[in-house]
This record gives C-alpha cells, sequence and structure tokens, in this order.
C-alpha cells in the first residue's frame, strides 16, 4: 500500500508540474509572431495553433492572437468584429492570471492586453474605459521595469507610453490628471533608442514593431521626418513584404508631402494571398490621387474606402475630400451631396473629421484657387501651388477668411520650399489676420515658426512661438496642433 501511495503521489506531482502554465516565447512562437507583425494574419494563425499542439499550456500564443484582434480592430474598425473579439481581452487578461506570477511576461502581457484594448476602445468611442486600460497598463509595465529591470521588452511599453503622457493635449488632459500620470519625451524616446540599438534576443525579436512606434514618435513628437526616412533606408525595412511597413512608409510620406513615394510604397507592395485586407490601403491612394489632382481616380479610392470601411474614423474627412474632386470638376450637384454626406456620416474623434464637419455645417465651398494651391501643397507639388497664387495678393481676397488663408499657404508654400524668412513673413501675416479666428491657420502659423526657430538654434524664439500656438482660443486641430506645440517646448527644454 504505501509503494502505491508513493506512486501515485509521483504520478500526481509530475502530472501538476506538467499542467502548469509556462511563458515559452519558442521557435513556433516567434515565427508566428514575425508573420503576424508583417500582417500575414493566416500564417500566424496557423503558427499559432501549432505552438498551441505542441504545448497547451504556453500562454505566449494567447499573447500573440491578442495582437491579431488589435491589428483587425484598430485598421477596419467593424463593430461586429468588435463585438466578436472585444470579450477576447478579457479571456486573455484571465489566462495570465492562471500563469506564473514571478515570470516577467505575467505582468507585461497583461500590459500589453490592456494598451491593445485601450487603444481599440478610442477606435469605438469608449475613451473612459480607454484611459483606465492605460492607467493600467502604465502601472503594470512600472511595476514590471522595477522587478525586471534587464527585460527589455518592458522598453518597447514603457517608452511609448512616457512619451504619450509627456505630450496629452488638452482636450486629453483629464486622462493624466485623473490618473496623476507624469511623462517624459526625453526619457520615453531614449528607451526607444536603446531598444532598437540593443543585441538583447528579446529586443531583436521586437525590433520591428519598436521600429514601427518610434518612427511615428519621432517623426510627430520628435518633429524629425527627414531622421524617420533616412531610419528606414538605414533599417532596410522591408516595404515590399511586411505590410506594417509599406502602410508606415506610404503613411508618413502622404504626411510629409511625398506624395510619388507613398504612390510607389503603396503599388510596391507585395499583394499576393494571406495579407490582411483593409480598406486603408484605398484611404492613401485616395490622397495620393487628390494630392496629384487626378479628381476621377481619387472620387474612385475614396468611395472604395467608403463603401468597404465599417468605422467612423476619417470617414467625415474622405467624405469632405471627395466633396471637394467633384467641386474642382464642376459638379455642384455631387459635391452638395458629399457635403451632406460629411454632416450625417462617421464622427468628431479626429481633428480631420472635426474640421470636416465644420466646414460642412458653413454650407459654403472655399475659394476655388486656395483650394486647389492647398492640395498641391499638401501634396508636395510646391512649384505648381506657387504658380496657381502667382500674381495674387491679400487684396486678391476679399472675404477675411480667404486673406487668412492665403496667407498661411503663401508661407507654407515658402517654408516647404526652404524659403524659411518669406515663410515667417506670411506667417507672421497669418498670425495677425486669424488669432481670433477659429480658422487654424493662424495657430499651424505659429507652430510653422516655432519649427523654423528650433531648426535654427534660436530656442527662446522657437518657445515663444509655441506659446503662441498654444495660447490661441478654440480652433481647428487644436488637439493636435497643442500637442505638438507642446512637444516642441518640451524639445527645447530638454525635456
Amino acid at each position: 500500500m504505501k509503494k502505491l501511495f508513493c506512486t501515485i503521489t509521483i504520478c500526481l506531482f509530475w502530472l501538476g508540474a506538467f499542467s502548469q502554465k509556462v511563458y515559452d516565447f519558442n521557435t513556433t512562437c516567434k515565427a508566428a509572431y514575425n508573420e503576424i507583425v508583417r500582417l500575414k494574419i493566416e500564417d500566424g494563425e496557423k503558427l499559432i495553433r501549432k505552438a498551441r499542439e505542441e504545448n497547451p499550456n504556453n500562454l505566449i500564443p494567447d499573447v500573440l492572437e491578442g495582437y491579431i484582434d488589435f491589428f483587425v480592430l484598430f485598421f477596419n474598425e467593424d463593430p461586429k468584429e468588435y463585438a466578436a473579439r472585444k470579450g477576447n481581452f478579457d479571456t486573455r487578461l484571465a489566462a495570465f492570471d492562471s500563469g506564473p506570477k514571478n515570470d516577467p511576461f505575467y505582468r507585461y502581457s497583461k500590459a500589453l492586453t490592456m494598451m491593445q484594448r485601450s487603444t481599440v476602445r478610442i477606435k469605438f468611442g469608449e475613451r473612459y474605459s480607454a484611459g483606465w486600460d492605460f492607467k493600467k497598463a502604465y502601472s503594470l509595465i512600472k511595476e514590471n521595469q522595477t522587478r525586471y529591470p534587464s527585460f527589455q521588452p518592458n522598453n518597447l511599453l514603457y517608452g511609448p507610453a512616457e512619451v504619450v503622457i509627456g505630450t496629452v493635449p488638452e482636450g486629453y488632459k483629464w486622462i493624466t490628471s485623473l490618473f496623476g500620470l507624469k511623462g517624459s519625451i526625453s526619457g520615453g524616446m531614449q528607451r526607444m533608442r536603446n531598444f532598437i540599438n540593443s543585441t538583447d534576443p528579446y529586443a531583436k525579436l521586437f525590433t520591428n514593431e519598436a521600429i514601427f512606434y518610434y518612427c511615428y514618435l519621432m517623426f510627430y513628437i520628435e518633429n524629425k521626418p527627414e531622421e524617420v526616412f533616412k531610419l528606414i533606408q538605414a533599417k532596410k525595412l522591408d516595404l515590399v513584404n511586411n505590410h506594417l511597413f509599406a502602410y508606415l512608409a506610404a503613411n508618413l510620406s502622404i504626411n510629409s508631402k511625398q506624395t510619388d513615394n507613398a504612390l510607389r510604397v503603396v503599388q510596391g507592395r507585395n499583394q499576393s494571398a494571406g495579407y490582411f485586407q483593409t480598406p486603408m490601403w484605398d484611404f492613401e491612394i485616395g490622397y495620393v490621387k487628390l494630392h496629384q489632382l487626378k479628381l476621377d481616380t481619387a472620387i474612385h479610392y475614396f468611395q472604395r474606402f467608403i463603401d468597404s470601411f465599417k468605422g467612423k474614423f476619417y470617414v467625415k474627412d474622405v467624405l469632405q475630400k471627395i466633396g471637394w474632386a467633384y467641386y474642382l470638376k464642376g459638379n455642384k450637384t455631387e459635391a452638395e451631396k458629399y457635403r451632406l454626406l460629411t454632416i450625417k456620416n462617421g464622427n468628431t474623434e479626429s481633428d480631420a473629421d472635426k474640421k470636416a464637419y465644420r466646414d460642412a455645417k458653413k454650407a459654403t465651398w472655399p475659394n476655388e484657387t486656395l483650394l486647389k494651391a492647398r492640395i498641391l501643397n499638401d501634396g508636395g507639388y510646391q512649384k505648381e501651388a506657387l504658380s496657381i497664387l502667382k500674381g495674387k495678393t491679400i487684396d486678391s481676397f476679399p472675404k477675411p477668411e480667404d486673406a487668412l488663408e492665403y496667407a498661411y499657404r503663401m508661407g507654407r508654400i515658402y517654408d516647404d520650399m526652404g524659403k524659411d524668412d518669406d515663410g515667417i513673413e506670411y506667417y507672421k501675416l497669418a498670425i495677425k489676420l486669424g488669432k481670433n479666428r477659429q480658422e487654424y491657420y493662424a495657430a499651424r502659423a505659429a507652430l510653422q515658426i516655432g519649427w523654423i526657430y528650433e531648426k535654427r538654434g534660436q530656442k527662446s524664439l522657437a518657445i515663444a512661438s509655441f506659446q503662441q500656438c498654444l495660447d490661441m482660443g478654440d480652433h481647428e486641430y487644436k488637439d493636435s496642433l497643442d500637442q505638438r506645440a507642446m512637444s516642441g517646448i518640451k524639445r527645447c527644454n530638454g525635456e
């Protein structure tokens, strides 16, 4: 009996040990992760199933499935998908609680899941819940950093979180004041740089994901678009077979007025079966064609986006742009139709959508000459934009809003052409004309002057211009412009 009892006890011990949950980022999981972050979702799912077959108690496949849910919900914003997938976040968090608490992946996995859910919740209008998720995630990753300071993946979350907290615009200040959060742009960016350059095995594994975050932060927070594209070249990012990198390069090219490069990236990506399908590619091409004033093609791709996109972010913005295209084509009936659709559809969570909604509610149309110049300028076609405005002066535009836009647009064109002094002269005129108006031109002019002075090393003048941007009252794009002005002040102060 004693021998039988000992045998049963030993068997139960080994059975219990075998069934314990683990965090094992093994070869199969690494392969799955690499497929998922280049948006080959189906291949990633197959490898996740294989990893579960190899070890049903491994919790890393749960982490990997979180990435899939995040990408699907973030890019496509489908309410039906959200209803089907949102419960997965709680299921995952419960699964992580069943795992070993003394593994650095325990708190890291929970923080990652909450960060992902926080971002997704913003997309679906759940801002308060998103704030709580972010707070919990930040607390977890800070604790993990204290407990396991040599665990490099901490910096993948901690770095961007520090930067974001350090640049929260006025419209979202309730989050940081409510939760007592404090961030640091310089500290967060340094964490990211250290992570990207680290030889740690986990840092190497997560490098592509880190570069994706880092490029966006460097572009928008550090205001270094040229450095971003140098990094893309230096790291030889795969813009063909990695769709996350292709999206990064195309999106930032459009936002840095490199329209032709954006088109090359979008058209040059691997379009074979197996990659995650998203209407965002139509969104990008629509903007490319609009900036080239290829209006029929722009309408085609923007309409494809509207027809297939299930979310609400940037819907008003795109509908406005379709209306613009019809307006410039001389089709006032279709233009008016899309103006009304701009009011009715989408939401106003993003600054671009807020701007489109305000414009549509005015029930007026922009000056055709200024609109063409703006579109060309936004696309990086500065000579063509300048030729549109050739021979024009402030007096050519009797409406105050048009005179303001003319001053701002001339400033942007000269600024983009590297003629800083001419740009500053027009920017100052725009500030004089628009500092008490709701149009964004005066605030953006102050921001642009700040960037010019910062580039010259004239930090006190730069800070004064950034503060001037912040001091302007309610206007279009206030949240995003305030965030960038605040970032500028902190950069100049070395924060």
